[in-house]
């Protein structure tokens, strides 16, 4: 079953190369797809898993000194 959907891949990987090639449009959705992004920044999920799974409460770190 490993290569069952290799066809699909091979399709949709040459939608990505001509997308590549339209360089104003390939552009445009990178730009969007990293705005849209911002909700699933690792800092926000991380505190979210450490308040609803761990139940803990966010604590102060003083920064480092002597560097």
């Amino acid at each position: 079953m490993l290569l069952a959907d290799f066809r699909d891949y091979i399709q949709k990987q040459d939608q990505v190369d001509d997308a590549y090639r339209d360089r104003s449009g390939w552009i445009r959705k990178t730009i969007l797809n990293v705005a849209r992004a911002g909700k699933f920044s690792s800092d926000r999920t991380i505190q979210q898993y450490a308040s609803e799974i761990w139940r803990g409460d966010p604590c102060e770190i003083p920064p480092a000194t002597g560097w």
